[in-house]
């Protein structure tokens, strides 16, 4: 288990660098994909909300501590995108591709809508429409996109995980 928290705590990290630097070399219009949402929403989906949270934290803050002047807003928004995901693990299924590329597109639109209220409603700025068509879309369009490369990814190392820790229980049994 505290193999999977520091594996969870690495890829958060390396997504976290990836989203920062890599793409954004590679932006479309100026636009990134979400990579902190598709790690979040796919770790709640696949193993639940506890865990869902944890990596959900550990991305916003990360998010927080580079990027925003007050902390702990990005943390609570990824917290419930884990919390959320992580309640739809009882309909989780490995050959399922559709279900989490859904919830990882709702996922990054519901976070679009919360850091537009968070950081520019709050300050008076009302241009949902613009900022729906030219940053939400895009971003979640080329987020799904990503997803669907970097689910598997997700998966994969998932499943290795579950195949070790039988492994390690029936060594003990």
């Amino acid at each position: 288990m505290v193999k999977r928290y520091i594996t969870v705590t690495v890829s958060v990290i390396l997504l976290f660098v990836m989203q920062s630097t890599l793409f954004k070399a590679w932006a479309l219009a100026n636009i990134t994909p979400n990579l902190l949402i598709i790690i979040t929403s796919s770790v709640g989906f696949i193993r639940g909300k506890k865990e869902g949270m944890f990596t959900g934290v550990l991305s916003g803050l990360l998010i927080d501590l580079f990027y925003c002047d007050v902390i702990g807003i990005n943390a609570l928004i990824y917290m419930y995108v884990g919390y959320v995901n992580g309640i739809f693990k009882k309909n989780f299924l490995p050959e399922d591709v559709r279900m989490p590329l859904v919830l990882i597109g709702a996922s990054d639109f519901i976070y679009s809508v919360l850091v537009f209220v968070c950081w520019f409603v709050i300050r008076g700025k009302f241009g949902f429409g613009y900022y729906f068509i030219h940053i939400m879309m895009p971003e979640m369009v080329y987020t799904v996109l990503i997803s669907l490369v970097l689910y598997r990814i997700i998966l994969f190392v998932n499943i290795k995980f579950d195949k070790f820790e039988l492994r390690s229980k029936r060594k003990f049994v």
